[in-house]
């Protein structure tokens, strides 16, 4: 077997025992030093992922696409792309890995480890989808979201370019897992929490442990506060808010990883807004008596058309479907 086929066999070896999941820190460490022991084994690595990847996406064309938007698109990685010559080896594959997963790390992460690290991971309406990152730590992205990470042994970042994302994050007390959103940066050593944004807003929720919220101004902190489990944070451009301590309102603020989103006296028209962020077909109050009504309860954010239902049989409001929207009326 040549040097490259061996690579092969041996980036094989790795995409599968990644595939499981975030890999544990001695096998981490191992995965580092291989990946930089040659730059053969980084385009190795790099050439089976991509092929990985795209069969990926390839095989999610096949599926409903509404069934793709309601389910959890955290998907192992597909193993029936692997060519042939990989495939025949496979057993010398899991014994390459079980030999290296023992060898200590003798090399950092240099910048092609970097490049491996960087991901982007995104969901479409009604979208949510469950990823584990390398260091242990798992992210859910809610529907509509887009985040950039970059996870390696110096650095631990993500930015969340738009929507919403809980965190749970493992703990590394000499490295911090920042988080970047718009002129805002969380910053934490191991906790669960989510973060949400709309544009210039940020809404930060911790459900466990604290945070630290930074506002930026060149990238320097121009002021902090500190967040813990049971507060909720709100920015926008100078000012943040962050509420009285309230472990109901977090569980409801994050309703959404069930799927279902809880409401308390909040006016319909704020309740439309919320419902509209998972479906196609908007739910439209067509006046403003009609946006002004307030609602308690917890309903499936999948489903408005039970929601309007609901408000018929209740309110006695007047329910109009289109194709694209759901019309309440008086």
């Amino acid at each position: 077997m040549s040097r490259a086929e061996q690579a092969g066999v041996e980036a094989a070896a790795w995409l599968i025992a990644q595939g499981d999941g975030p890999l544990p820190p001695e096998s981490q460490a191992a995965f580092d030093a291989w990946f930089n022991a040659s730059e053969g084994n980084k385009v190795a690595y790099w050439r089976l992922e991509f092929g990985w990847e795209e069969a990926d996406r390839v095989g999610a064309l096949g599926h409903d696409p509404a069934a793709l938007v309601h389910e959890s698109r955290y998907l192992p990685r597909k193993r029936w792309w692997i060519p042939a010559t990989i495939a025949a080896s496979i057993t010398l594959a899991f014994g390459v890995h079980q030999v290296a997963i023992q060898q200590p790390a003798t090399a950092p992460l240099q910048s092609g480890a970097a490049r491996f690290a960087a991901r982007s991971y995104s969901t479409a309406v009604g979208g949510s989808r469950l990823v584990g990152l390398p260091d242990g730590s798992r992210i859910q992205l809610n529907t509509q979201s887009k985040v950039r990470t970059q996870i390696t042994a110096a650095r631990r970042e993500v930015w969340l370019d738009r929507g919403e994302v809980f965190f749970e994050i493992a703990h590394r007390e000499d490295k911090p897992f920042i988080v970047h959103a718009g002129d805002r940066q969380i910053t934490v050593l191991g906790t669960k929490f989510s973060v949400r944004r709309d544009g210039a807003k940020v809404v930060v929720t911790v459900l466990e442990g604290r945070v630290q919220l930074d506002e930026l101004e060149d990238s320097r902190p121009t002021g902090s506060s500190i967040i813990v489990g049971g507060d909720i944070a709100m920015a926008a451009g100078p000012a943040t808010l962050v509420t009285a301590r309230s472990e109901e309102k977090v569980e409801s603020a994050l309703a959404w990883r069930k799927g279902m989103l809880t409401f308390d006296q909040e006016p319909l028209l704020a309740i439309a807004a919320e419902f509209n962020r998972y479906n196609t077909r908007k739910l439209v109050p067509d006046a403003q008596s009609v946006g002004a009504i307030r609602i308690t309860g917890t309903f499936p954010s999948n489903n408005p058309d039970a929601f309007a239902r609901l408000l018929h049989d209740a309110y006695g409001l007047g329910i109009e479907d289109t194709e694209r929207e759901i019309r309440v009326f008086r």
